[in-house]
């Protein structure tokens, strides 16, 4: 790699000597968020994401039963599985061995020849080299044709040659890896996080066996913490997962399974008496977030199968008397539907290179669905029925709710005096540098615009606990007056009778929104409701990474004239027993409930000033598992509910 020396910054010189050539690996530790997203808490658990996909890869050609993925206590990570064992025989181009050019060359292993795997998923065939390069240190031992063949890895670089550590009967890789710190800003894993991952790969591959250790947790009897996923049922084991805290309106769910033109497809449906519209699609096991072809061919062919077999059944004919145009939306209220399709060469589009963009995919999930959801309707006459009068009764409700989200476009859009009464808005104007404060009632809201940045921060006091929309009806949300505060206040526009769901940003006023609430149960509460209202109605805003939470302190400790600030029990247990060591003055503790037991230097101090406050940012990890925690934190089953707080209570901010 050239360098250039006695060069001027600024001169404008532009030779041959500025053209950098990253040999190797060197292009992934230069830009590692170009290959796994960013080098926070998503790019490391993405690591071991893609070691498990090459893993995955050999289940889905039929050689893989089981993958165990252990936490040790240095996290480090290892990712072991009884497929048919990474290649070591000599490479006949690069005259190495193939387990070195797997690890250490990007782009290279068996996912580009159709004959070795006819699907993948992974970091869209980057692969494991990937890993290697952002790793301090990398081994693998791979077990086939008897042998135990083994190389470690510094940074992407061999430390030897691949070589024979002795005889084994076992089968298969295993992979261990510590991610680098000079690479990644958090180096702890989650193990939530990849629990929820291997859940996930469980249900979409039945019959495979996934198992997570922690090393670094033990029970009481001295046992690792441990959870081991298996799903025999595939897809419909999935949907009861995710419907679980939902009242599902079917005894059992539609399942449809297919290949059509080399693209197998697995579909699984079920209706529930909420109004939400629940849609989860995957490609090789990569969750399409951003939905595309797979999922626009399954709306087509269920509202065309649907639609066809009302309008058949004479049901639609009081819609027709009330002048009510049945919508595509229509259809999908209250649905919970996991659709995962396989394709050799997947194309895939938007911001997070998460939208399927093969043409061919859509008409193939449309005649599919046509098929088997017309015959399973001609099959079962009660299910189709109340299928039919859901579909009804959403349209009606949409029609009503279309007054409501008339009266708040005029409000927010068109109306020249649209601000929210209560809104105490910034004097900026450009949104990338204007953050706006949802706060919990009018007392912290009087106390935060008097400690705020006038020229960046806005705030905006809510009334009470806002409208729980997990549970409530689409006009009904729109008729909420603290949800139509939020709307006109952030100035965005709701999506149109017919795509109901879509939100125009163009006129988002504020690219922070900060949701700024008491530390407390009632806080937790709120913070909780809002979420679920963005989660589910400006999904966008989170996706784009606009929503924030604030943490303003729990504790405020006091030594004469010092005072300083606690945010978790142990920080506060900590800073007392430091004060009150040969210290002669008394040592008080002062707990904050509430916002606005503090004044406004306080809270500007704590929480608002952004050369010292702590936000977090509002991310979704993983879509599918969001959408069964928001559902079951605002449905009507306590006991899911109980045992998630008593599981997070350290996360909610509940008092002992």
């Amino acid at each position: 790699m050239a360098e250039v020396e006695n060069q001027e910054p600024g001169t404008g010189a532009y030779t041959a000597q500025n053209i950098q050539v990253l040999e190797g690996l060197e292009a992934v530790r230069k830009r590692p968020a170009m290959y796994i997203g960013d080098v926070n808490m998503r790019g490391l658990h993405h690591l071991v994401y893609e070691v498990v996909d090459n893993s995955i890869d050999e289940a889905l050609a039929g050689y893989c039963t089981h993958v165990e993925v252990t936490i040790f206590e240095d996290n480090s990570i290892s990712v072991r599985d009884d497929g048919r064992g990474i290649p070591t025989d000599m490479h006949p181009k690069e005259k190495r061995s193939a387990l070195e050019v797997v690890m250490t060359v990007l782009h290279a292993g068996g996912k580009f020849d159709k004959g070795t795997y006819k699907v993948s998923g992974g970091l869209h065939g980057v692969g494991v080299s990937c890993v290697n390069a952002l790793s301090s240190h990398m081994q693998v031992d791979v077990f086939r044709e008897g042998r135990h063949f083994m190389q470690e890895y510094a940074k992407g670089k061999p430390l030897y040659d691949v070589k024979v550590a002795g005889a084994s009967d076992d089968r298969g890789t295993l992979v261990t890896f510590k991610p680098d710190p000079d690479i990644f800003s958090v180096t702890e894993y989650d193990y939530d996080i990849l629990s929820a991952r291997l859940r996930e790969l469980a249900f979409l591959n039945k019959g495979l066996r996934l198992s997570l250790t922690d090393r670094r947790v033990k029970d009481e009897d001295g046992a690792f913490k441990r959870d081991s996923y298996y799903s025999a049922n595939g897809l419909k084991d999935f949907l009861s997962y995710l419907d679980s805290s939902r009242n599902v309106l079917m005894q059992e769910p539609i399942y449809i399974e297919g290949e059509k033109n080399g693209v197998p497809v697995e579909l699984a449906m079920e209706y529930n008496d909420g109004f939400s519209e629940n849609l989860h699609s995957y490609v090789n096991n990569i969750n399409t977030i951003e939905g595309g072809t797979h999922l626009t061919g399954f709306r087509l062919g269920l509202t065309k199968t649907l639609g066809d077999y009302a309008r058949k059944s004479g049901m639609l004919d009081k819609l027709d008397k009330q002048k009510i145009e049945i919508k595509g939306d229509d259809f999908r209220e209250g649905l919970t539907a996991v659709i995962s399709v396989k394709v050799s060469e997947p194309q895939f589009e938007g911001q997070t290179k998460t939208k399927l963009g093969n043409s061919e995919v859509s008409a193939v999930v449309s005649q599919l669905v046509s098929e088997k959801l017309a015959y399973f309707l001609e099959e079962h006459p009660k299910e189709a029925r109340m299928i039919v009068d859901k579909v009804i009764l959403a349209a009606q409700a949409r029609h009503a709710a279309r007054k409501a989200r008339e009266l708040v476009q005029r409000k927010s859009v068109f109306s020249g005096n649209s601000l929210p009464g209560k809104l105490a808005d910034c004097s900026e104007r450009n949104p990338e540098l204007c953050e706006l404060f949802l706060v919990e009632g009018d007392s912290a809201g009087g106390t935060a615009k008097q400690g705020r940045d006038r020229k960046t921060q806005a705030i905006l006091p809510l009334r009470g606990k806002i409208l729980n929309v997990e549970k409530a009806m689409q006009h009904k949300v729109f008729e909420s007056e603290e949800i139509k505060n939020i709307y006109t206040a952030l100035g965005v526009s709701l999506g149109t009778e017919e795509d109901s769901k879509a939100l125009n940003m163009e006129k988002l006023r504020y690219h922070k929104v900060i949701i700024m609430t008491d530390a407390d149960v009632d806080g937790s509460h709120i913070t909780t409701l809002i979420l679920t209202f963005f989660f589910r109605h400006m999904r966008e805003m989170i996706e784009q990474g606009y929503v924030y939470i604030a943490t303003p302190p729990l504790f405020l400790v006091k030594r004469g004239k010092e005072e300083r600030y606690c945010w978790t029990d142990e920080e506060r247990s900590a800073l007392v027993g430091e004060l009150s060591e040969g210290g002669k003055a008394k040592v008080t503790v002062q707990r904050y409930k509430g916002l606005g037991e503090m004044n406004e230097i306080q809270l500007w101090n704590t929480t608002m000033d952004p050369a010292h406050r702590t936000l977090r940012q509002v991310t979704i990890e993983n879509a599918t598992e969001a959408d069964r925690v928001f559902s079951m934190l605002m449905g009507d089953d306590v006991e899911p509910r109980r045992e998630f707080i008593e599981q997070n209570a350290k996360y909610a901010n509940i008092d002992a």
